[in-house]
């Protein structure tokens, strides 16, 4: 399995993959991602690190690759735009051209971000989406759209393997404290004793899937044999920024809201259809938000205490 991204949603499904038995190669410029993540993977005898940037050429000898690469916080992936749109471009061709030369079957973790700021609730994989193509977070939303092109013509023309999958916002551990999505910056701006930071009025819409649900999600895809896809991998549980903001002070006991104005060409309403997770994958998330706030305010606690950031 390469490529992959040592970041939060990268660390999990090798995790997950090793403990099957597999044998992983990894690969990550550790532009989001960090090397702590995976100090509990490094006694396996089947893993294999690579630091490597896959917006250059790599020669490796694989059956399946996850390419999970590219940040996806407004943060990280506004820091460098440019790089951001490479990563998703070259990178996405550089992982392809791995699994046409090899024959592996190559998963590619797409985003809702292609489904722009939707005139369509909830999103289903048919609708096309309505981007803005030159606002500041394009480099992000169309370099997707770009990866899922490039994707599927490797697909049609050159008979490549492919899954594609598009994720709704997902936390839990491994997330980098200072990420800059919604939930680690409301954990930890309330375990920190600061204000938590709402922008605009908060009635904007998420829908919040615990990364154990998604991993369940990316071998499913990977491992049915008919070719689907795009698909849909998220929780349907709506609910508006308030709200998560006021569960998360509740469970932490402390945070007051501010608000601040709201970013540009921040999507009013997000929510999966997975209907068709449920009838090709048997996919459905089974960790409540509840239950998935408590795990990752448990893990950010302690980040937090020991002042590992």
């Amino acid at each position: 399995m390469s490529p992959d991204r040592w970041s939060f949603r990268g660390s999990h499904p090798c995790a997950r993959l090793l403990s099957e038995g597999h044998d992983v190669i990894c690969l990550d410029n550790l532009f989001t991602g960090r090397k702590a993540n995976i100090y509990n993977l490094m006694d396996y005898k089947n893993f294999e690190f690579i630091r490597h940037d896959i917006t250059q050429p790599i020669l490796l000898e694989v059956e399946q690759i996850y390419h999970l690469a590219c940040p996806a916080s407004p943060v990280h992936y506004q820091f460098n735009p440019v790089k951001t749109v490479k990563t998703n471009v070259m990178g996405t061709i550089n992982a392809l051209g791995i699994a046409k030369r090899v024959k592996a079957r190559f998963f590619l973790a797409s985003t809702s971000e292609v489904y722009g700021d939707p005139k369509e609730h909830p999103q289903s994989e048919g609708y096309w989406g309505n981007v803005n193509p030159i606002g500041i977070r394009s480099c992000y939303d169309e370099g997707k759209r770009m990866a899922e092109t490039l994707t599927m013509d490797y697909h049609r023309s050159n008979a490549v393997d492919t899954r594609i999958v598009r994720i709704f916002n997902t936390f839990g551990p491994n997330m980098h404290p200072q990420d800059g999505r919604v939930v680690s910056n409301f954990i930890v701006q309330a375990l920190q004793g600061k204000d938590i930071t709402v922008y605009g009025e908060g009635e904007q819409t998420r829908s919040f899937c615990y990364v154990s649900d998604l991993v369940e999600g990316f071998v499913a895809m990977m491992n049915q044999d008919e070719h689907v896809g795009p698909v849909n991998l998220g929780n349907p549980d709506e609910r508006t920024i308030l709200e998560l903001a006021d569960m998360i002070i509740g469970k932490v006991g402390q945070g007051k809201i501010v608000k601040e104005p709201l970013p540009k060409d921040d999507p009013a309403r997000r929510k999966p259809d997975i209907s068709l997770a449920k009838k090709v994958l048997g996919w459905e998330p089974k960790v409540s938000l509840d239950e998935g706030l408590d795990k990752a305010i448990e893990y950010f606690r302690k980040r937090v205490e020991a002042g590992d950031f």
